[in-house]
């Protein structure tokens, strides 16, 4: 009579991932208990995990509340998960995750001093962008799904995450790279006239202004990482995603997002918009951003011409040889079809990525790695 196999704890698993055989809650648990971890400690150090603007805007005892929750939703989920896999490790790593908030402090956590004025890493910002996108396009993408065979943790989903971490997690630093260059090298540019005549419209007018004149920058700023050779070394990095889903979009080597950044807003700073209106675009271009590479299948054909939409941005990164250097703009079509780069048949695309090119190496630090290397 054979002994019975101990059970395994290795994170690599030829077991079933569908409902019901403990992968979902076990997924579910490291990452809700990931996500207390790091709430407490956002909570213990705040000068050195939250973004200083945030800091005193956050509902501390909702906070409190929703990270008890969290604590014990991880820690069920991770004991389902034990209790229904073969492989327990991660149940384990939910479990693991739970008891380490809840020696930092739990709900309880004490909150630390905010005075330190120097340097933060925005740990808040990651979590509450995960959160928010993770509740508006999981269900999203799985309600009304362009392709229904794809899986929700598909191929490179962990490279993507990792991108999606680190440009929430160095907020200030590519802030500050955004911002910093066209205050020091453009001030001579603005008049006091435009300023206080931009300055002075309204918000909705100020917003829409936004929309087209950093969308025309953007345009001419893409166009060009797609045409010089050096700029696209860095830009092909985004085109190296073959899947297409909400957490794609976040695929953009630091210094494509610098650059194009940095020059899109060179025109917002000289013509004067207010801060209130340029924070609300950074909002609007995130989420737009975010919804045009999801896994939907809306047309929005009433609106094509006039709004980017997924299928004009999937066209974007389709490796079809007609859909090439085609579909540039982020906010409106209307470059695109001015300049002559307007592509959107009525069918999707059929698959993406990096048309007869080498391969893109794998892992966030092999592919920052690759625009510097050699042929």
């Amino acid at each position: 009579m054979s002994k019975p196999r101990p059970p395994h704890v290795s994170l690599k698993t030829t077991e079933p991932t569908a409902f019901g055989h403990g992968w979902i809650s076990g997924v579910l648990s490291l990452a809700l208990g990931l996500t207390a971890c790091g709430t407490v400690i956002c909570i213990q150090f705040p000068q050195w995990f939250t973004v200083a603007e945030l800091r005193a805007i956050y509902p501390l005892p909702a906070v409190r509340a929703l990270l008890h929750i969290l604590l014990i939703a991880a820690f069920l989920l991770g004991i389902l998960s034990v209790y229904l896999r073969r492989n327990k490790a991660l149940g384990i790593a939910g479990m693991t995750s739970v008891g380490i908030a809840a020696l930092l402090g739990g709900s309880q956590a004490p909150v630390g001093t905010a005075s330190n004025p120097g340097p933060y890493l925005g740990l808040d910002w990651f979590l509450l962008n995960l959160i928010v996108y993770s509740l508006v396009f999981v269900p999203l993408e799985q309600l009304f799904a362009l392709r229904r065979e794809q899986r929700l943790f598909r191929t490179d989903w962990r490279t993507d995450l990792v991108y999606f971490f680190v440009s929430n997690l160095l907020v200030q630093a590519t802030s500050l790279l955004t911002l910093r260059p066209a205050v020091v090298l453009f001030d001579w540019a603005r008049h006091h006239a435009i300023v206080a005549f931009v300055s002075a419209c309204p918000l909705p007018v100020q917003i829409l202004a936004i929309l087209l004149v950093a969308d025309l920058a953007q345009y001419w700023v893409h166009r060009a990482f797609h045409r010089i050779p050096a700029l696209w070394r860095f830009h092909a990095i985004h085109h190296s995603v073959e899947v297409m889903d909400w957490l794609a979009g976040s695929r953009l080597h630091l210094i494509d997002a610098i650059v194009t950044r940095s020059l899109a807003y060179i025109p917002l700073y000289v013509l004067g918009f207010s801060e209130t209106a340029i924070m609300i675009y950074v909002v609007i271009v995130a989420a737009q951003a975010t919804f045009i590479h999801a896994n939907v299948r809306w047309n929005f054909r009433p609106l094509q011409r006039w709004i980017a939409t997924p299928a004009f941005h999937h066209w974007h990164h389709s490796d079809s040889r007609d859909a090439i250097d085609r579909n540039f703009a982020v906010h409106t079509p209307v470059w695109d079809l001015l300049f002559g780069t307007y592509h959107l048949p009525r069918e999707w695309p059929a698959s993406y990525g990096l048309s007869g090119a080498a391969p893109m190496p794998r892992g966030w630090v092999r592919q920052h790695v690759y625009p510097f290397q050699g042929e």
